[in-house]
C-alpha cells in the first residue's frame, strides 16, 4: 500500500513511546482534567519489543534501499544513501523523565541504530540527568514552553518556574559540548491560546537562551469547557474558513519579510478569506492529512497497547467547535501478546492505515451530527476509530 502522495510504502518508521502517564505537573491544558485512568510505567520487556520491532523494520527498509541502489542504471543520480534511521519518540500523556529507566531506554535505541527524541517539561532535567541523556546518545529534546514570561508560564504550568527550565536545558547544552558525534538538537513546543498568543514573539528570546533550533506551535485541544474560550480556530477547523461568497475570495499570497506591520495587515485582509495559498501551497490541503499514519508511525501506551497515533492511546472527553466529544481509545494489539511486526501486519490495522491515507471519512467537523459526539462510527459506516473530526488531521493540533 502506498500513501496518496506517492511517497514511501507502508513501513513502520517511527514509534511514539509513552514511558509513563504520570506527571509532575497539573497544567490547566492537560487531559488529566478529562479522564480518570490509573497511572503506570512501561515495563522493560514491552519496551524491548518496541525497539526490536522498529529496528527490524528499519533494517528491512535499509536492505530495500540498498537493493534499489544496486539496480540503479549507470549514469543515473546517486547520493540517496541508506534509509533514514527509524525513530523512537518518548512522549505521551505523562512526563518521560519520571520513568526510572528512561536513560536505559534511550541507550538501547541508540545501540540498535535508532534515532531518539524526548518531549519534556524539563523540570527534572537536572545536571546528572542531562549528562546521562547525552552519554546515552539522545538525538533531540523538545521542551514544552507555553509562556515566554515567568508569569504566563507559571499560570499555564501550575506554578512551574521558567527560570528552572532554562537552567536545566543549559545543563544539557554544557554537557553536549564535550561529546563526540552529533549534538543534541533542541526545540520548543508552544500551545497557543487566546491568553498566551501575544507572547509568541518572546519565544525567540527563550529559544536563544536554550540554544533551540526550531519552534513548534500547536493550538490547544480543549479538554474542559473553560478551555473552549481559549481556542483560536473557530473557523479554521472547518473545511472552509468562511461561507463561500463573492465578498470572500481565495487569497494567493507570496513570501513576505514577515514583521509586525506586514503580519497585522495580512491578518486583517484575510481574516475571513474563503481560502488561502502561500507560495502556491494551499493551506486547505492540510485537512484530511494524518501526520502519524503518513509518516509510518504508531504509538505505544505505558501498558504496551499499540495504537495508530498518540490521540488514540487513551479514552477522554474533549471539545471540538464547542461540542463535547468522547474519544474512545483504539488498540491494534498489545505487546504483551504479540510482536510489533505481528501487530503492524494485522489485516484490520493495515486496512485502517489504508483508509486513513485515502482519508475516506465523513468530515464531521463540518456538519457535527450526533455521530460526531464520539469516534465510534461515521455516516459512511466506517467502524471505530473514525477520523473525520480529528484536529491533528486538520492541521490544527500538532505534535513534535
Amino acid at each position: 500500500m502506498t500513501p496518496r502522495d506517492g511517497g514511501a510504502p507502508d513501513r513502520l518508521r517511527k514509534v511514539y513511546v509513552e514511558p509513563t502517564n504520570a506527571c509532575n505537573l497539573d497544567c490547566r491544558t492537560c487531559v488529566r482534567h478529562a479522564w480518570d485512568e490509573p497511572e503506570g510505567f512501561m515495563d522493560w520487556l514491552a519496551y524491548e519489543r518496541v525497539v526490536e520491532g522498529l529496528a527490524a523494520a528499519h533494517e528491512r527498509d535499509a536492505d530495500g534501499h540498498a537493493a534499489a541502489r544496486d539496480t540503479t542504471p549507470r549514469g543515473a543520480a546517486h547520493g540517496r544513501g541508506a534509509a533514514e534511521p527509524a525513530t523512537v519518540a518518548f512522549m505521551g500523556l505523562g512526563e518521560p523523565l519520571l520513568h526510572p529507566r528512561l536513560v536505559d531506554m534511550v541507550r538501547l535505541a541508540t545501540e540498535r541504530g535508532l534515532a531518539t527524541e524526548v518531549t519534556t517539561n524539563a523540570l527534572l532535567l537536572d545536571e546528572p540527568m542531562a549528562d546521562a541523556l547525552v552519554a546515552a546518545g539522545l538525538g533531540q529534546l523538545v521542551v514544552s514552553i507555553d509562556g515566554a514570561t515567568a508569569e504566563t508560564f507559571g499560570k499555564v504550568r501550575s506554578g512551574a518556574s521558567l527560570a528552572t527550565v532554562v537552567r536545566n536545558v543549559q545543563y544539557l547544552q554544557d554537557k553536549r559540548e564535550f561529546v563526540d558525534g552529533p549534538r543534541v538538537r533542541v526545540g520548543l513546543e508552544f500551545v497557543a491560546m487566546r491568553s498566551n498568543v501575544a507572547e509568541l514573539p518572546g519565544l525567540n528570546r527563550v529559544a536563544a537562551q536554550l540554544g533551540a533550533s526550531f519552534i513548534i506551535v500547536s493550538n490547544v485541544l480543549a479538554y474542559t469547557p473553560e478551555l473552549v474560550a481559549e481556542t483560536l480556530y473557530d473557523r479554521s477547523a472547518t473545511g472552509c474558513s468562511a461561507p463561500a461568497s463573492t465578498s470572500s475570495p481565495h487569497w494567493r499570497l507570496p513570501r513576505f519579510d514577515w514583521d509586525e506591520s506586514v503580519g497585522a495587515a495580512v491578518g486583517q485582509a484575510i481574516e475571513r478569506a474563503q481560502g488561502i495559498s502561500i507560495a502556491d501551497q494551499d493551506l486547505a490541503a492540510a485537512s484530511g492529512h494524518c501526520p502519524f499514519v503518513e509518516a509510518g508511525a504508531c504509538a505505544v501506551a505505558w501498558h504496551g497497547g499499540v495504537s495508530p497515533c498518540p490521540p488514540l492511546l487513551h479514552t477522554y472527553t474533549c471539545f471540538v467547535q464547542g461540542r463535547e466529544k468522547l474519544m474512545t481509545r483504539w488498540e491494534a494489539g498489545s505487546l504483551s501478546d504479540e510482536s510489533m511486526a505481528a501487530i503492524w501486519a494485522r489485516p484490520d490495522y493495515a486496512a485502517f492505515r489504508d483508509r486513513v491515507r485515502r482519508f475516506d471519512f465523513t468530515p464531521c467537523t463540518d456538519c457535527a451530527c450526533e455521530l460526531a459526539e464520539g469516534n465510534l462510527e461515521d455516516c459512511l459506516g466506517n467502524p471505530h476509530p473514525v477520523c473525520g473530526d480529528c484536529l491533528w488531521a486538520r492541521g490544527i493540533v500538532r505534535c513534535a
